[in-house]
């Protein structure tokens, strides 16, 4: 684990409960912050510095949970190590960057992936299912919000130099949703946003995609908490209300809504030590899954969109 985010926590959790992955090392700009920090969560070796992390030679892949801005150097310096990739989303600042990343990983063989963990739950491969069941797709909707209340101005998501903002953040996610539910990306966008401390406090917007397909999303830090989204087609509509993080660990659910309304549920499940256990199986398989950097980017590619189109007042072409 290259850096002692908050964010590296949970992940480190998830690579203790995975059965094919061994939490070996962590790094931070401190030897005493990595030292504290790997006593807490059971890693062996502590490195005070980046560099040293990456020069490990019996280190198999890095998990970068920098913030964005960050994201591109390091993940391009892991993979020049000849080390898989799992990084925190947003992939990195601009398309530009996402676009270097991946080319970087493949050209050095390695596996990239970003950290969205919802689309590792089993019940996101139960909902795929059903989307077949709605008729032909119309309509994505998605949002993720919370309220900060008090805006932290020493948090990485308030700092516009960090590549902060809600819709890398929170809007993200609802990106990915809809370009899950579509497998393509939009023709065109529009989008609005309201800016505080030099960041997208909050934006909307709306994606066109081909025959006949729309799909809108709104995030933002001063709304309550919402993390839902639908999908709704000729015949029926699928809702999840908790997609990005399912309430429990014990069980998930969702419905869909048409000649009956049916409610779906899942078992136990935890979805970052299913990303884990996915990623590692790839990394141990040396079949790389090139689908996940394509996703990822193409993910950035709309997020870019929607920040120009905003700045731009007009629709956006892709």
């Amino acid at each position: 684990i290259l850096s002692t985010a908050s964010i590296a926590t949970k992940v480190a959790r998830a690579i203790n409960l995975a059965q094919n992955a061994e939490l070996v090392a962590v790094a931070s700009r401190t030897e005493e912050r990595a030292a504290a920090w790997a006593q807490k969560h059971n890693a062996p070796i502590a490195y005070g510095t980046y560099d040293a992390l990456l020069s490990d030679p019996s280190l198999d892949a890095i998990y970068i949970p920098l913030p964005p801005s960050m994201h591109a150097e390091w993940t391009i310096r892991t993979a020049e190590h000849g080390k898989h990739v799992l990084c925190e989303k947003p992939l990195s600042a601009n398309s530009d960057e996402a676009t270097m990343m991946a080319d970087a990983c493949r050209q050095n063989s390695v596996q990239l992936m970003d950290g969205v963990m919802w689309v590792h739950h089993e019940r996101t491969e139960m909902m795929k299912q059903q989307l077949t069941n709605l008729g032909e797709l119309r309509r994505v909707t998605a949002a993720f919000t919370f309220n900060w209340g008090t805006i932290p101005t020493d948090n990485i998501r308030a700092k516009p130099e960090l590549a902060g903002g809600s819709l890398g953040d929170l809007g993200y996610y609802c990106v990915r949703a809809i370009l899950w539910a579509y497998e393509e990306v939009p023709t065109r966008v529009f989008a609005t946003a309201r800016y505080k401390v030099g960041v997208d406090f909050n934006l909307t917007g709306i994606l066109w995609f081909e025959n006949d397909r729309i799909a809108t999303l709104d995030c933002g830090f001063d709304t309550g908490l919402r993390k839902w989204f639908e999908v709704a087609g000729t015949k029926a509509s699928l809702v999840c209300d908790d997609f990005t993080v399912p309430t429990s660990e014990e069980s998930s659910r969702f419905w869909v809504h048409g000649s009956k309304n049916e409610k779906h549920e899942t078992g136990p499940c935890i979805q970052e030590v299913n990303m884990i256990e996915r990623f590692s199986g790839i990394v141990q398989s040396d079949n790389l899954e090139p689908e996940w950097a394509d996703v990822a980017v193409n993910t950035i590619r709309v997020c870019d969109a929607l920040r120009e189109s905003d700045q731009r007042g007009e629709i956006v072409r892709l």
